[in-house]
């Protein structure tokens, strides 16, 4: 499979990796080790990431629920691949929808598509869509996972493996911290992993419809990702520890 990497430049993917296994031996052991503080959930986007940590969640049968954000604005491809993916490893997959009354006000407040006329109505819009849904379905967890990557965006260069989420007052894990797009590849490749096909269409980072594009040579994964906003606002709230450090000091 032939893919954008996370500098915009075409990426081959082969299997032969030489750090792949060991990679794939710290992955397991450190998966294996959140399994064991309590009840603990991934938080699946269906990118390649997110698929990567399901595969080793099921290929170890680690009891590590999945969930998804069911936003209503998903790509079709996306949708498949929550029936995909229960289909493939043979578990559920929770999701988890917008309150019918919220995102009713917004649609009326700003208009269906209004995310795109200013950074406010965008972020109230991932509010109604994400961060409420996100709070309802870590409720019952002491830790949840992500599929972040350090080099995905500015937001996210100093990203620990190991965080405290003060907002949902629970552990956060980002145990892909330090891995690149070519491993997560290379691991896609090896154990045959199903991946979203908006990835080979040049989609680097996936999110909601409207708001996520396909990358062109030389632009950056996150450039995909609400391009009309500036580099550094391009979070949704659902990490709210990302912040681009340099840019602040």
């Amino acid at each position: 499979m032939i893919l954008f990497d996370n500098t915009g430049e075409i990426t081959r993917n082969k299997a032969s990796h030489e750090e792949l296994p060991l990679l794939i031996k710290r992955l397991e052991a450190t998966l294996r080790a959140i399994s064991k503080e309590g009840s603990v959930a991934l938080a699946s986007s269906f990118s390649a990431e997110d698929m990567v940590l399901t595969d080793v969640i099921a290929r170890l049968g680690l009891p590590i629920e999945i969930f998804t954000l069911q936003t209503g604005r998903l790509h079709a491809e996306t949708v498949t691949m929550i029936e995909r993916t229960e289909v493939r490893y043979g578990l559920k997959v929770h999701q988890f929808e917008p309150e019918a009354g919220a995102l009713a006000d917004f649609v009326v407040t700003h208009g269906l598509n209004g995310f795109y006329e200013s950074l406010e109505a965008r972020r109230a819009c991932c509010n109604v869509r994400k961060m409420a849904p996100l709070a309802r379905a870590l409720a019952d967890y002491d830790a949840w996972i992500t599929g972040q990557r350090r080099e995905q965006s500015l937001t996210r260069d100093h990203l620990s493996e190991r965080e405290q989420d003060a907002a949902h007052k629970l552990v956060k894990y980002n145990p892909l911290a330090a891995w690149t797009w070519v491993d997560v590849l290379a691991y896609a490749e090896h154990f045959q992993v199903p991946l979203n096909p908006l990835h080979a269409r040049g989609y680097v980072s996936i999110g909601c419809d409207p708001c996520t594009r396909a990358i062109r040579p030389g632009e950056h994964a996150r450039d995909g990702r609400w391009w009309w906003e500036n580099a550094d606002t391009k979070e949704c709230g659902l990490h709210q520890n990302n912040h681009n450090k340099e840019a602040i000091a």
